[in-house]
């Protein structure tokens, strides 16, 4: 039988061939790709790799991605414990097989499985199928073919991230967390030889059951790794002396809303983040703080953002306050969720109207009672300055002023730029944001918000480096993993904004004055540079502070996450002061911003207004954005001709042209005065007209309210009766009197102050207004039902 048997394989090679080639290429390809397929748990960890927190896989276990490297401890006891033979055998250890039968036959049952750990991985992969004849087979031929494709350090790791360690806790790394509160590297001798131990018998960590058994296995395997030389004596009796675990414990939460965030957009696995583990522990901490402190105006949300103004990578991520309690939504993440936007937004109008030519630092805006298309802006002070250089209106972050500059500069144009920019969540047309736009009519995240001031920064900082030329990639939204830039090619364009206007922006945001003690910063001159900038938004539901340096990019937003607005919840004392708590708390002495000089061009402008020159102003040279101006000679200087003796106004037709002298003016409007001079003692009116010299009407006075064209509605009080309306005006020159006049009917008269309460009836009305000198002014208006 068996000569035909041989004499029948000589005959037929190709068949045999064939079959050992099919045998083969089973063997070549019998081991799983990939070996597991199991859900893994989301973990986030620091750029150093420090864990930062995790959530449990979609099949409820605590299961972490395959480790890079394992602790030496670790590896030891599992190989002391499980395969002492692990690195010298091909996957199947013939001798442990031999005495697992040997000990199965002698007990009459199945006391020991013989299986190395190749085996039990394949085991694993299989899904801790029922152990029978075949399948044991299985795990033999797979086991080798396990060794041919993977080295023993990478067994060991497959092995260490899928074994069972209790419950529903899956591989060590999840294990030491859960049972001892640390990472793997950080495990000692003792714990590592009990984690060793317990995917041999994973129901023995079970608080109050079975503890006495798990201590004496641990001990037992500390006894062996003791003879086999891994430690002393005396340090195997310390080791025993250490406690067992008792109930699981929780996982670090360091970063919770950056974790739901990740866990939101489907990732699992694990996530190296740009995050800085002690920092973002410093200022949790120091967030917590703040937060118990505005408890007590009810207010119960906060977030804070820190980037690295180079990279755009983010260093700490405090999505919300974390002791604000459920009821008060702690849950929510306020980084990416849009809120009013406040003020926020003025130094980006500011810094686009320099690249324009629109406007200079310098140059003055009008700050007086203002109306257009129907909208009414007033500043946080109910005040007027008249009129205010750009960069003081910046710095003092005046609505009136950065109303009038967004109508001039264009609306449809700066809500294109902001789109550009990356604010998102700003989805209407322009018409529906209105002029309010600038003030927080929109609605921007302090994702996107911070992320636009670090690219500020960004593209200031490269300009030396790229010879005056721009990388269109510097202005990028915030990242918290690390990321590689995609190559782009220089431009000598702006993308999309000009080094020179951020510049000039950043310059103007060092000047506002800092809450609290920070208010003298400027006396100290270690004191760091910081551009910034806070905001409110209507209702006082939101308050916003943002700051920039050459190294860092703070974003702070205060508030309640159901959007209830509380008093006194502005930028300057709720966001503000935590801004610079963190940049405290921040390496500090990184200089500044250096100017980018091929971005800046040297232009002529007046002195005192900022405007282009007049042949009357004085002339200074001043840095802008943009080569040219587009603000027109300056309209506020004019030529006077005065009398030589007198200095009184005087004109060739009431005096000799020998005596009059032409002297050059700073002559604001009439209501820019009124408010202007309150503020600048210097400021000097024109002089008054000689006797017999005055020559048709002066430009002496202004309607505040109501301005042309005029709609007036009536207020109604509690008792259902009509209220009065404040009518006001202001005059040139302070101490006048001005007579009014309703419809042909004299009111009265005012001086110094010129406002008077009236209650017109509907319809059409006419009011007139005279001076002292005989100037009149009038305005029909019309009072609605």
């Amino acid at each position: 039988m068996k000569g035909r048997a041989v004499s029948w394989l000589r005959g037929h090679p190709r068949t045999v061939l064939f079959f050992f080639a099919v045998l083969l290429g089973w063997y070549a390809f019998s081991l799983p790709r990939p070996l597991f397929r199991p859900p893994y748990s989301l973990v986030l960890e620091s750029q150093t790799g420090t864990l930062l927190g995790a959530r449990i896989a979609k099949d409820g276990q605590w299961r972490f991605p395959v480790p890079e490297e394992l602790p030496p401890s670790f590896t030891a006891a599992l190989v002391e414990f499980e395969d002492r033979r692990f690195y010298r055998h091909p996957g199947i250890d013939p001798i442990g097989l031999g005495r697992a039968l040997w000990q199965n036959l002698k007990a009459g049952r199945v006391v020991s499985g013989g299986s190395t750990l190749s085996m039990q991985v394949i085991r694993m992969s299989l899904g801790n199928p029922p152990r029978t004849v075949l399948r044991k087979i299985q795990e033999l031929i797979l086991a080798t073919r396990l060794e041919l494709s993977y080295s023993k350090q990478h067994i060991l790791q497959l092995y260490a991230a899928h074994a069972p360690f209790g419950g529903n806790v899956v591989g060590l790394e999840a294990a030491a967390w859960r049972y001892f509160g640390k990472p793997p590297a950080l495990l000692t001798w003792s714990e590592s030889a009990m984690l060793a131990v317990l995917p041999n018998s994973p129901g023995l960590i079970h608080p109050g059951r079975n503890r006495a058994a798990l201590a004496a296995k641990r001990d037992r395997l500390l006894e062996r790794l003791c003879q086999a030389g891994y430690f002393s004596q005396a340090d195997l009796q310390l080791f025993r002396q250490e406690p067992l675990p008792e109930a699981p414990r929780p996982l670090p939460q360091y970063a919770p809303h950056l974790l739901s965030r990740l866990q939101a957009d489907g990732r699992e696995g694990r996530i190296t983040s740009t995050i800085d583990a002690v920092l973002q522990q410093q200022l949790t901490e120091l967030a917590a703080h703040h937060q118990s402190v505005m408890r007590a105006n009810q207010v119960h949300n906060l977030a804070v953002l820190v980037l690295d103004t180079e990279t755009g990578e983010t260093l700490a991520y405090i999505g919300n306050a974390p002791n604000a309690g459920q009821p008060h939504s702690e849950d929510v993440d306020i980084i990416p969720a849009p809120r009013s936007t406040g003020s926020i937004l003025k130094p980006l109008l500011y810094a686009y109207s320099l690249q324009e030519g629109l406007i200079l630092p310098s140059t003055l805006l009008l700050d007086i009672p203002t109306r257009l298309s129907g909208y009414q802006p007033e500043n946080f002070h109910e005040d007027y300055d008249g009129a205010v250089s750009a960069e003081r209106a910046l710095a003092r972050s005046l609505n009136v002023p950065m109303v009038r500059l967004l109508q001039d500069y264009g609306l449809e144009k700066f809500h294109l730029r902001l789109r550009q920019l990356g604010l998102g969540h700003i989805r209407y047309p322009a018409r529906h944001y209105g002029l309010p736009l600038v003030l927080g009519g929109a609605e921007a995240s302090l994702w996107e918000l911070t992320g636009i001031y670090a690219s500020m920064g960004r593209t200031l900082l490269h300009q030396y480096a790229h010879n005056g030329w721009y990388t269109p990639s510097d202005f990028r939204p915030a990242v918290f993993e690390p990321a590689p830039l995609p190559e782009r090619p220089l431009q000598q364009e702006p993308a999309p904004m000009s080094a020179g206007a951020a510049w000039l922006a950043f310059e103007a945001m060092q000047h506002l004055e800092r809450p609290g003690a920070e208010g003298q910063w400027e006396a100290f001159s270690s004191s760091r540079k910081i551009a910034w900038k806070t905001g409110t938004s209507f209702g006082f539901r939101d308050a916003w502070a943002i700051g920039a340096s050459p190294r860092y990019t703070v974003g702070v937003w205060v508030g309640n996450a159901d959007g209830e607005g509380r008093p006194g919840l502005v930028g300057v004392r709720a966001a503000a002061p935590l801004l610079f708590e963190v940049f405290n708390r921040l390496p500090a002495a990184e200089g500044w911003f250096p100017p980018p000089w091929d971005a800046l061009h040297p232009v002529q402008a007046c002195r005192q207004s900022g405007y282009a020159p007049s042949p009357h102003c004085p002339v200074d040279t001043a840095w802008a954005a943009a080569p040219l101006l587009k603000t027109g000679a300056c309209p506020y200087h004019q030529v006077l001709h005065l009398e030589r003796d007198s200095r009184l106004r005087a004109h060739a037709g009431c005096a000799p042209a020998s005596m009059l002298i032409p002297e050059p003016w700073f002559l604001l409007p009439p209501a820019a005065a009124y408010f202007y001079q309150k503020r600048n003692p210097a400021y000097a009116p024109p002089p008054t007209w000689a006797p017999g010299c005055k020559d048709g009407q002066d430009d002496n006075m202004a309607l505040i309210y109501p301005q042309h064209p005029a709609r007036v509605k009536v207020p109604v009080d509690l008792d259902g009766q009509p209220s009065k309306v404040i009518f006001s005006a202001a005059h040139r020159f302070p101490g006048q009197t001005v007579y009014w006049h309703l419809d042909e009917t004299y009111l009265g008269a005012t001086t110094t102050f010129h406002s008077m309460e009236l209650s017109p009836s509907p319809g059409h009305h006419l009011l007139t207004l005279v001076d002292e000198g005989g100037q009149t002014l009038q305005q029909p208006f019309f009072v609605l039902e």
